[in-house]
């Protein structure tokens, strides 16, 4: 599925003045937003989940039209069918795993088949079952990227955005669920967009590379995944 961003957007405070200027297309399975921590990757992020709204331009995911300025389209958050893990997984720390997963049961096809039997098969799906009434706290990092995935999941989404999903997991951990992360996708056929500064992930993950600088698009390229091979 194609995904499409032509985006501006300007940001003003009393310390600094950021403009984003950002435009790229992808057919791939997974594509990097790679670039230094301040380079407009995550503001880009929220704009493609319709959690910012760019001051002019355009956003499309596959035939749907999710932002055009010109048109004056811009789809809610809640209808654009993304899915969503932030840098810090943003769990509910007052619900249990299963409780967290099923914050989405009234969207999709978790509203559908029914609360219960999804969350279930989500806790299985990613090996969560024998920590259903934990709460996050008393996670491990993995365990808390696991059930920040499967809540993004439930929903059954058209596109998954991640940010910096790696960033704060040691190098073992990374290395794992790169490979989790990459079976996954190939599993549910779902477009992936993810951010990072690291290296590591872009070559382990491939897929399209757009790399950013200061709000800008720098450069483009294909790369093969060099680990976790099928």
């Amino acid at each position: 599925m194609n995904v499409s961003v032509a985006i501006e957007k300007r940001l003003r405070s009393t310390r600094r003045e950021f403009a984003l200027d950002v435009r790229f297309d992808s057919d791939a399975d997974v594509t990097i937003l790679f670039g230094p921590s301040g380079a407009g990757k995550t503001l880009t992020l929220l704009a493609m989940a319709g959690l910012v709204r760019p001051d002019s331009g355009a956003i499309r995911c596959g035939d749907r039209v999710l932002f055009d300025s010109a048109r004056g389209i811009d789809v809610p958050a809640r209808l654009r069918r993304i899915g969503f893990v932030f840098q810090d997984y943003a769990l509910f720390p007052h619900l249990s795993v299963a409780q967290n997963v099923a914050f989405a049961r009234g969207r999709g096809w978790i509203a559908r088949r029914g609360a219960a039997t999804a969350v279930a098969g989500l806790l299985e799906t990613f090996d969560l079952g024998g920590c259903r009434h934990a709460l996050p706290a008393q996670l491990s990092g993995g365990q808390r990227q696991r059930v920040a995935l499967a809540r993004a999941l439930a929903a059954e989404p058209e596109l998954l955005l991640l940010d910096e999903p790696f960033a704060a997991l040691d190098a073992p951990l990374r290395s794992r669920l790169r490979g989790e992360l990459l079976a996954l996708q190939r599993k549910r056929g779902l477009p992936i967009v993810v951010i990072t500064h690291d290296p590591d992930d872009v070559a382990a993950l491939g897929g399209r590379v757009i790399g950013l600088v200061d709000g800008r698009v720098t450069a483009a390229e294909q790369t093969a995944a060099s680990e976790h091979k099928p």
